[in-house]
């Protein structure tokens, strides 16, 4: 079974991003291409966690929010993928509401996934299991953990944006991821990092 990474940086060259963003909201489409591209596979990854196979369809609809109020956004790269996390939340929030259904998790395609700029702690704990079985390890975690470490390392949010995206302090949201990778750690530990059929 082929291993997918779950990095926390987005490797890209924020400058040329926010570029690329200023000309979006100026209604450059080639632009708004670059700005999708960059981010929308990261956002199908925390939707994934969110709400598993439907992940697309949300994804879908935070697009189209997106769309409408890019003109009013105002700030650079990492606000706008904190910005972007935000209406993700709330649609699968929404979706969730509308599903009545516990969030479900599913192997992420390894096309979705990106290459690990930088290896800090985070990434390799979890570089070692499937994405599948670390998705599904994220969705046993109590919530607030599951959440923050689904910003944290799938968007590359730092805790202020990830708080923000949360309605939470920031030292809430490291305390939240810091105990889900924890725990994450621990069942790696308890289990030698092999995926439990």
């Amino acid at each position: 079974m082929a291993r997918a990474r779950l990095p926390r940086q987005d490797g890209t060259d924020n400058t040329a991003f926010a570029a690329a963003l200023a000309r979006a909201r100026e209604g450059d489409e080639a632009a708004f291409t670059t700005v999708y591209r960059t981010v929308n596979p990261r956002l199908v990854g925390y939707l994934r966690g969110l709400v598993g196979h439907d992940a697309d369809d949300v994804a879908a609809e935070t697009w189209h929010d997106v769309v409408r109020g890019l003109n009013g956004f105002r700030g650079d790269g990492p606000a706008f993928r904190a910005w972007a996390a935000t209406i993700a939340r709330n649609r699968a929030l929404d979706h969730l509401r509308k599903a009545n259904v516990r969030p479900r998790t599913t192997e992420l395609d390894d096309a979705v996934t990106e290459p690990s700029a930088e290896r800090d702690s985070e990434s390799l704990a979890l570089e070692n299991l499937s994405t599948a079985h670390a998705l599904s390890l994220i969705a046993e975690l109590p919530r607030d953990q599951a959440e923050a470490v689904l910003l944290r390392v799938m968007l590359g949010l730092n805790a202020p944006m990830a708080a923000q995206v949360l309605g939470k302090q920031p030292g809430a949201v490291r305390t939240a991821a810091h105990r889900g990778l924890k725990r994450l750690a621990e069942h790696m530990r308890r289990t030698g990092g092999t995926e439990e059929k």
